[in-house]
């Protein structure tokens, strides 16, 4: 059996933990979830107006 201190205390033990199989599932889950996130929040931002575009161009009226 090993021997098994508790909860891991140093990043690296940390990161060992998190790449266990039962673990890494929910840590995959959490990260594309995350991702989703993330890009889900950029895509309702609305862009910043500037003036220093022309105006929009319109057809000739004949």
């Amino acid at each position: 059996m090993s021997h098994n201190s508790g909860p891991p205390r140093t990043f690296k033990d940390l990161l060992r933990w998190a790449m266990t199989p039962p673990q890494a599932w929910g840590v995959y889950l959490l990260a594309v979830l995350l991702v989703w996130l993330v890009s889900f929040y950029a895509g309702t931002l609305k862009p910043k107006k500037t003036d220093a575009s022309p105006p929009p161009v319109t057809a000739p009226r004949s």
